[in-house]
């Protein structure tokens, strides 16, 4: 189950930091977010304007509602703007004490001014113990370093790596608290990470080079948001840094092409999930196979108008051009039974191997040997006529397709066989092309049995499902590749039924123009 998560945070409109991207953050990394909010800014990317802290029985209201219905796996602690909202925070982790707080203690500005007065920073050092990570930036480590009755002496921040270090394992120590030191506010190529324990006298240091953006707004709240959500899902505080860090990271380097704000613009949370899955929703198979389907209704209505296809129903068809067909249909399945083996050789699993493995031994087997027992003593002259241009056109889509070793886009291109046979088949069988072709003594009644086959309306199913599963969990990219195929084999079928009754020269041109 994924880790649910919640952030108890003030908000910013510009949507670059507070709650806004904790959410974002959560969500990137695999976490159900929850927000409680602490205060309302007026903010965007050049600085805060206006901050609205609403009473902190409101806030306690937010609190106790969420934790009455869900179960709270991590916590993330961001802006708490005085003394009341802290202490009513503290006082709500020691009654539900949920299994992981991380807190991004919102001290001190970038400016380097104290947002927090001397009360409420008494109760944040009174909040860090309820916490399992602390995850200040270098003027809030100096300010958690420095002695609480240090007077009127400011903090010094860190100026160096080594007293940063120095600085974390104070504040580890003094409140029993893991504190991630940052680095990323020191000078030079480098912004180090480390994670402080002095519980367990662990220094654990993450590397990394300075990213070149100005697309820093949030990165603090959006790491220790990341954090929560990977620890509470993994159990494991440095893998979960590491992770979060990565993802950060990879977020800051694509900040910049928001184009948000004039300012220090917000980090790209979504930039990775963007790149690898795509932004649109991947369609169902259900819908890819009504789409697909739609997509060649001209082609099936041309079928339909053939004149092959009307005399064949109506038992008008000359023996001769049926003989044709079925010469060229012979010589057709045995490179096809051929294609359905490499698509089994190719599928991703066992059930596809089944399938296809025994779809080419159907070929082979039952398709075969009726066209043997209907051409019956014209065989041996129909096995030497040779391929017609149409028939070596559709071969040549199909086995140039395997041959480039894609199975999703090699299936695609053998679904029509499958898909336009069945449909006539039982458009025929429910005289749907006029009463004839259901008199039992229809010349080719045999023949127009094997098209509304049972078996083979079962296995046009099955056919269909391997091929819109495989389209819907494939990329736009991929899947319109299998699209393209599809449709391609669709236009060949059109050809194919119209060659018998086509002049040569015709059945060449019409082949021709539907290669893939």
């Amino acid at each position: 189950m994924m880790a649910r998560v919640l952030s108890i945070a003030g908000s910013d409109p510009s949507g670059g930091a507070g709650i806004q991207a904790d959410l974002k953050s959560i969500s990137a990394v695999g976490g159900y977010g929850m927000a409680v909010i602490t205060a309302l800014t007026a903010q965007n990317t050049r600085g805060v304007r206006d901050v609205h802290v609403p009473p902190a029985s409101f806030l306690a209201a937010q609190l106790e509602a969420i934790s009455d219905d869900i179960t709270v796996d991590a916590v993330k602690l961001g802006m708490l703007a005085n003394a009341e909202v802290i202490r009513t925070v503290a006082g709500w982790l020691a009654r539900t004490r949920p299994p992981v707080v991380v807190l991004d203690p919102v001290m001190v500005a970038t400016s380097g001014d104290r947002l927090l007065d001397a009360d409420a920073e008494s109760a944040m050092r009174e909040l860090l113990p309820l916490a399992d990570l602390v995850t200040p930036n270098l003027s809030e480590l100096a300010v958690l370093a420095a002695s609480a009755d240090s007077g009127e002496a400011p903090p010094v921040v860190a100026a160096t790596w080594a007293e940063a270090i120095a600085q974390a394992e104070t504040v580890s120590a003094r409140y029993g608290v893991r504190v991630l030191a940052k680095g990323g506010h020191l000078a030079g190529d480098l912004a180090p990470d480390a994670l402080v324990d002095a519980g367990t006298a662990t220094i654990i240091d993450f590397g990394g080079e300075r990213i070149a953006t100005t697309a820093t707004h949030g990165t603090g709240c959006s790491l220790s948001s990341a954090i929560a959500t990977l620890v509470a899902e993994h159990g494991d505080w440095p893998a979960a840094i590491a992770e979060a860090r990565r993802w950060l990271r990879e977020s800051l380097r694509h900040g910049e092409a928001l184009g948000v704000g004039g300012g220090h613009g917000p980090i790209n949370h979504f930039a990775g999930l963007w790149a690898r899955g795509g932004i649109r929703t991947a369609p169902m198979p259900t819908e890819i196979e009504a789409e697909w389907w739609a997509d060649i209704a001209q082609v099936r209505r041309e079928i339909d108008e053939l004149p092959f296809i009307r005399g064949l129903a109506d038992g008008s068809l000359a023996r001769e051009p049926f003989l044709g067909y079925l010469t060229q249909d012979a010589h057709y399945l045995r490179d096809y039974a051929r294609v359905l083996a490499e698509a089994s050789r190719l599928a991703p699993d066992a059930a596809g191997q089944a399938f296809w493995a025994n779809s080419a031994h159907g070929s082979i087997i039952g398709e075969l040997e009726l066209h043997t027992g209907w051409l019956g003593p014209e065989a041996g002259t129909a096995a030497s006529a040779p391929p017609d241009a149409t028939t070596t056109a559709y071969l040549d889509h199909l086995l140039a397709t395997a041959q480039r070793g894609d199975h999703a886009v090699l299936i695609a291109a053998l679904l029509p066989c499958f898909w336009i046979y069945t449909d006539l088949g039982e458009r025929l069988a429910a005289g749907e092309f006029g009463e004839a072709a259901l008199d039992p003594a229809h010349p080719y009644a045999s023949w127009l049995a094997t098209y509304a086959d049972p078996g083979f309306a079962v296995a046009t199913r099955e056919a269909i499902g391997f091929v819109t599963r495989a389209a819907a969990g494939a990329s736009p990219e991929h899947r319109e590749r299998m699209h393209r195929a599809f449709v391609a084999s669709s236009r060949h079928e059109l050809a194919f039924f119209a060659a018998p009754l086509a002049a040569p020269a015709a059945a060449a041109t019409t082949a021709g123009a539907v290669t893939a």
